[in-house]
């Protein structure tokens, strides 16, 4: 599969590695998201390339002794002892300017957790050092301990420290050639993970990835968040109930707690784990400040979790069973739309900055709460201009409509009992799916899911 956007890391990395003097370079991020292909941009032809698994210590080092002998006649020719001998032996024979990459560094340390500390002895001596080093790891708990947090051998010491995050839904469309509204619904599903695009780009058709790949018992991502958690937790029930009681509609912490049967004041911990890992997120109204405990929602923060909860999980038995295309026809089918609402509602926020010109616009959030005449009332979306002049209270749509002008008078109602105006100017935005309004009013912004593509592109 083609290489796809990673422009900016590319540039750091490249920047970093082209130096003089010695460089640690640090990338993490969840399993699939793309770190091994991101390195393989960059790496050149007399650098060594590693990647650990969960062997021994001894069979680490001899393993790795035979991929630098490719490099260095005889290297593995002989034994050496321990991590620090091994890496002082590279730097006496190395060609200077050569990059070591370690990828999956943290399964080197479960079984050698001395080598931070022998790394960082290394590094303090970096005038002496030929090589340049490059660390990456899956489990994001273990590589910032290892290397971000204040008491960590290495902190302070690396060049970059590069989080890979999810790709935007643009670059999917670029990876599946498909039209924006299959775009949003392909990305409701695989979300911003390259290796689950080529998961979906080996089928024939969305409905054909879904259930072989996702549905069957046997499909590569039938077991995926399983595998995900392992790499930063040995409690992965804790995480998959979480997960699955917050996918399902318990968005309060106090809701959690009751459906779980803990006190909320055990949740905070590991709530917070899963938001600093990326899998869930806080929510709070527009104009709240995150203090307001009372007022967070937790919600599911990637599509791919987010559909693997409301579709995989409560129909487990029935998959395991094989009723695979009962499942698909008799629940993906019917909530499938109300998915993707979800989803586009998000990518919708978070598009804003890209869709205005005249001026710079926060994202979005949502608001709900009781508005002027004392009514509970909900907006998809509401953002500020930089300079605070403008407000934009915004409604997304994802069900084919042809109503868009009641739409837009709901919105104008809703826009007047706003309790947050604040003798702002207001922009009205409608997102829908698609729509043949002609005459649009000066004040009314129309999106479709080409707009907000682009935008995330």
């Amino acid at each position: 599969m083609d290489f796809y956007n990673r422009d900016e890391e590319i540039k750091r990395l490249r920047g970093a590695l082209n130096a003089d003097q010695f460089k640690l370079i640090v990338v993490y991020g969840r399993r699939r998201i793309g770190k091994t292909r991101l390195l393989q941009q960059i790496v050149k032809k007399d650098d060594v390339y590693f990647i650990a698994d969960q062997r021994e210590t001894k069979l680490q080092i001899a393993s790795f002794a035979r991929l630098v002998a490719t490099q260095i006649e005889s290297f593995d020719k002989v034994t050496y002892p321990d991590w620090e001998i091994f890496f002082r032996s590279i730097n006496q024979r190395v060609k200077k300017g050569t990059t070591i990459f370690i990828d999956e560094f943290p399964y080197l340390v479960k079984n050698a957790s001395e080598l931070p500390s022998i790394l960082q002895k290394l590094i303090d001596e970096k005038e002496l050092l030929n090589f340049k080093l490059v660390l990456s790891g899956s489990s994001q708990q273990m590589m910032q301990k290892m290397v971000i947090d204040y008491h960590s051998p290495l902190y302070g010491r690396a060049s970059e420290i590069i989080k890979l995050d999810s790709m935007r839904v643009g670059f999917l469309r670029q990876a599946l050639d498909c039209n924006y509204i299959e775009a949003i619904e392909e990305f409701s599903v695989w979300g911003g993970v390259p290796r689950y695009w080529e998961i979906r780009k080996d089928s024939a058709s969305l409905k054909d990835a879904i259930i072989n790949q996702i549905f069957a018992v046997h499909g590569i991502l039938h077991e995926e968040p399983s595998r995900l958690f392992l790499d930063d937790t040995r409690d992965t029930v804790q995480m998959h109930t979480l997960i699955s009681i917050i996918a399902t509609g318990a968005n309060r912490l106090s809701e959690i707690a009751s459906r779980i049967g803990k006190p909320a004041t055990q949740l905070n911990r590991p709530l917070q784990k899963l938001i600093e890992l990326g899998y869930i997120k806080r929510e709070l109204p527009y104009g709240i400040s995150p203090r307001n405990a009372k007022k967070t929602l937790y919600k599911v923060n990637e599509p791919f979790m987010l559909f693997y909860y409301k579709f995989v999980v409560p129909e487990k038995t029935s998959l395991e069973l094989g009723y695979v295309d009962q499942v698909y026809k008799q629940v993906f089918e019917k909530q499938f739309p109300s998915h993707c609402s979800e989803v586009w509602e998000t990518l919708c926020r978070q598009a804003l900055p890209n869709l205005f010109s005249h001026k710079l616009f926060k994202p979005g959030s949502r608001w709900w709460g009781n508005n002027t005449e004392n009514q509970p009332m909900e907006l998809d979306v509401v953002a500020h201009s930089g300079d605070e002049e403008e407000l934009i209270i915004g409604e997304a749509k994802w069900s084919t409509t042809r109503n868009v002008p009641v739409i837009l008078k709901q919105l104008e109602r809703k826009a007047k009992t706003f309790p947050m105006m604040k003798n702002r100017r207001v922009i009205l935005a409608l997102f829908v799916k698609s729509h043949k309004l002609k005459d649009i009013p000066e004040n009314v912004y129309v999106f479709t899911p080409e707009d907000v593509v682009k935008a995330l592109s």
